[in-house]
């Protein structure tokens, strides 16, 4: 194993329980909301990119359109998101964040955002700036591989 390969291994090493942490953190502070990860997930794709279908959604978080579509039903059950015609695809709606589903991921966010704000204080900003880079070079090649697998 070349050193960049082990090295490359101890960031994954990090990351695994850095990501099942952060889920539990994350799902605590949405229990009060109705939430799930999985539907803040859906709400935060949908806030970041507009009105996106089932299948696009499924695509751009890497998880099967099937548990999309469950998190989905939920998210209209609470109101938060709404089915809209789609000029495209007459079968396949858009699937829009409501005004009160946009609030309700506006206000999550500013609250984790204020946590993270206070996470890492022994890092400077030149190093999570880094730590980004190499984090999205790394699950963009994962990404290509798990596909080609």
């Amino acid at each position: 194993m070349s050193d960049r390969g082990a090295m490359l291994y101890e960031v994954l090493r990090h990351v695994r329980p850095l990501v099942l942490n952060s889920a539990r953190v994350v799902e605590a502070s949405l229990r009060g909301d109705g939430l799930s990860v999985g539907m803040r997930a859906v709400l935060e794709i949908l806030a970041g990119h507009g009105p996106m279908t089932v299948p696009d959604i499924a695509d751009r978080l890497d998880l099967a359109r099937q548990g999309i579509q469950r998190h989905v039903n939920d998210l209209i059950a609470l109101g938060c998101v709404e089915p809209r015609s789609n000029p495209a695809h007459r079968r396949s709606v858009l699937i829009a964040a409501t005004p009160a589903g946009s609030e309700l991921f506006a206000r999550i966010r500013t609250g984790e955002l204020d946590r993270l704000g206070r996470m890492a204080p022994g890092c400077t900003d030149e190093e999570i700036a880094t730590a980004l880079r190499v984090l999205g070079a790394l699950n963009r090649d994962v990404r290509a591989e798990a596909r080609s697998a």
